[in-house]
């Protein structure tokens, strides 16, 4: 119980005042879900939506602009109205873009929110990562502490970006004193997205390298929005995990999914992998194998402390995935048009892979003769 002194303090400073809030990459994905939550509360007043085009989220102030640009700072500092906390979410982590123009989008796109904050009085930043940078090890703690090393390596899609944007983070309060920078990160992302590790079970067999003991931790795009909430709302501190509590077996995986597994030796798997993907013809490097390989899951104590949960389980956000990806066909993380699949699908077995595998080869030995 308050004292009447404390009572009459509360009184005086009347309810905190209501936030300013800017995001980027408002217009879709886990940007729009996040805009529409923060413009349906009652703790922000004013929520800026930033990115390439305007989306379709009323009540939200929406600016188009490379948010490369700088004048992104004059945007956060408004006319005499400025920015409490910015959420920067405009990153590309797609599959099919160039490496280095996606990289150069991420690593530009994070330095230049973060001058512009610093620039513009912005108090806090949320940025948004992965779990990934904690690294895919046979020796990670299960589940790992969000204060643990980021033992990532860059082999794997974008996590060369991710562990860059992660650098900038731990640089900028130095760099911009006052200024206040959470890191949120997320496991495996399911919703709308199209990722290697989603793309996993658009095959027809779930590879599984001879040896290996994978965990599975999803994470809902709605919980993920929920998570980043708290973070602008300045309700938790620290550098934040999130995903669906505890994890599934891959035993666990293969009974819900109904797909069975394919088992190969370590060489033969990442030998595959590499040289597919040194021809041109996956988007996948070598080094997405680790995660599915080699567990990776994540504590999300902080989060829980504040009072969050998630909505989801990884039962159900599994479930949600298969749905998503059902009539989608993918070997070694390419996808296959119809005619690809109908040829490669058509195979029995545990050969199917290797067939899909032995075909794109071909394919790419005949091109060169050409």
């Amino acid at each position: 119980m308050s004292s009447p002194e404390q009572a009459v303090r509360a009184a005086r400073n009347g309810p905190p005042a209501a936030l300013t809030v800017a995001v980027t990459g408002a217009a879709q994905g886990v940007g729009a879900l996040l805009t529409r939550r923060l413009t349906a509360g009652e703790e922000v007043r004013r929520v800026l939506a930033l990115d390439e085009r305007a989306g379709d989220v009323e009540g939200a102030e929406w600016h188009t602009l490379d948010i490369r640009d700088p004048s992104v700072a004059e945007r956060l500092r408004g006319d005499g109205d400025p920015v409490d906390v910015v959420v920067h979410l405009a990153l590309d982590m797609g599959l099919e873009s160039d490496p280095a123009a996606r990289s150069a989008y991420n690593v530009r796109g994070t330095q230049t929110v973060l001058t512009a904050a610093a620039a513009a009085g912005v108090r806090r930043v949320v940025l948004c990562t992965s779990a990934m940078v904690y690294g895919a090890h046979p020796d990670n703690d299960l589940p790992l502490s969000e204060d643990a090393e980021l033992r990532a390596t860059e082999e794997a899609t974008g996590v060369g970006d991710l562990l860059e944007i992660e650098r900038l983070a731990k640089r900028a309060p130095r760099t911009h004193p006052g200024l206040n920078v959470t890191v949120v990160r997320p496991a495996i992302l399911v919703g709308g997205v199209d990722t290697a590790l989603t793309r996993y079970f658009e095959s027809p067999r779930l590879l599984v390298v001879a040896g290996s003991r994978p965990r599975w931790q999803f994470c809902h795009v709605e919980d993920l929005a929920s998570a980043l909430e708290y973070a602008a709302l300045e309700k938790v501190e620290g550098d934040l995990a999130v995903g669906c509590d505890g994890w599934l077996e891959q035993e666990e995986v293969e009974d819900l999914s109904g797909i069975r597994r394919m088992e190969l030796p370590p060489a033969v798997a990442l030998g595959a992998a590499s040289r597919l993907h040194r021809l041109g013809l996956t988007p996948s490097p070598a080094g997405d194998l680790a995660y599915t390989m080699h567990p990776w899951v994540v504590g999300v104590g902080r989060l829980h402390e504040a009072g969050w949960r998630p909505q989801w389980r990884n039962e159900e956000v599994l479930a949600e995935l298969l749905a998503e990806v059902a009539g989608r066909h993918t070997v070694a993380g390419r996808r296959l048009g119809r005619k690809d699949a109908a040829t490669t699908l058509g195979a029995a077995g545990a050969t199917v892979a290797l067939v899909g595998t032995a075909a794109l080869v071909r394919r790419a030995r005949r091109a060169r003769r050409r």
